[in-house]
């Protein structure tokens, strides 16, 4: 090699050395909860064997769904299926082949009368720790009090996290009938525990890969110690209400599209908020509170 040669090849590799060590010192993008951490697991008992370490949703297998040829059929249409309660009364696993078929075309029900296992419920800062988690979403299939498709969740398992990933499947399924998805969410249970440790939630759209995750979301609250065994909790921190959260905070799904509702009063209502999931027709999606409060929008008292 010349000398010449060998100069260029220097270049070329400091060059490439600052390009990587430059992407290491550009500033983080704006906030949005997307999966930073993979992990292999061969089954549900690993996952239940999983501790939280800081990141709520992590990747399986590379964030690959794992369904069998079979199990992608279209053969049957559209369809959904909830696994019985096991000998704990605990909720078991939710199947479906979702489609614009299945989605509600009624307003939403009641679920007050389900109580399911690990329900202790109580307010930290003017808001319930846990929500009626629903494995397969209302918005996907309209089931309202069904026992086999909820679990106690936390406010923050249920919204940001669980239901980025049902809008998208949501806005796949709005856009044509003839959009079809595998889904698949199964709530993991550590031994003979009543509360959830997390939920696994698997999808993959039909002869597309406009939707395709797969995705383990841990059942925690930022500030509270959990009891996984009965569900009981107490306050390790002080928890920030809403009224202290950064304006410029995002708040979107993997599309990038906002999650923050402003209702037909005015008033806008962050994921996990008290008022967030009864708010069914918002008005307008904002994806940060600085916008909502530029469009006239005032937060929920």
């Amino acid at each position: 090699m010349t000398k010449k040669t060998k100069l260029v090849a220097v270049i070329l590799l400091a060059a490439a050395s600052f390009a990587v060590y430059s992407m290491k010192q550009a500033p983080d993008t704006p906030e949005k909860p997307t999966p930073t951490v993979q992990v292999t697991v061969k089954d549900q008992r690993e996952l239940a064997a999983l501790n939280y370490s800081g990141t709520q949703t992590i990747e399986l297998n590379q964030n690959k769904p794992t369904f069998t040829k079979d199990e992608l059929t279209l053969t049957n249409g559209p369809w959904e299926r909830y696994g019985d309660l096991d000998h704990l009364n605990r909720a078991t696993s939710a199947e479906a082949l979702l489609n614009k078929k299945l989605m509600p075309t009624e307003k939403r029900g009641e679920i007050a009368s389900v109580t399911p296992t690990g329900w202790h419920n109580k307010k930290i800062n003017g808001q319930y720790l846990y929500n009626r988690s629903h494995l397969i979403g209302y918005q996907l299939t309209g089931q309202n009090a069904n026992w086999k498709n909820l679990i106690t969740g936390t406010r923050q398992l249920n919204s940001p996290e669980m239901l980025r990933f049902e809008m998208d499947i949501r806005y796949y399924l709005e856009k044509s009938p003839k959009n079809y998805v595998r889904y698949s969410v199964t709530p993991i249970f550590r031994n003979e525990e009543l509360l959830a440790r997390g939920v696994h939630m698997m999808a993959q759209s039909i002869d597309s890969e406009a939707v395709q995750f797969n995705v383990y979301i841990f059942n925690v609250q930022k500030g509270v110690n959990l009891n996984y065994a009965d569900g009981t909790s107490t306050v390790s921190t002080t928890v920030n209400s809403s009224s202290s959260e950064n304006p410029a905070k995002q708040y979107v799904d993997e599309n990038g599209k906002g999650l923050i509702k402003g209702s037909n009063s005015g008033v806008y209502h962050l994921p996990g908020s008290k008022y967030y999931d009864n708010t069914t027709n918002p008005k307008a999606w904002f994806k940060t509170i600085e916008e909502a409060k530029k469009a006239g929008y005032r937060p929920a008292k």
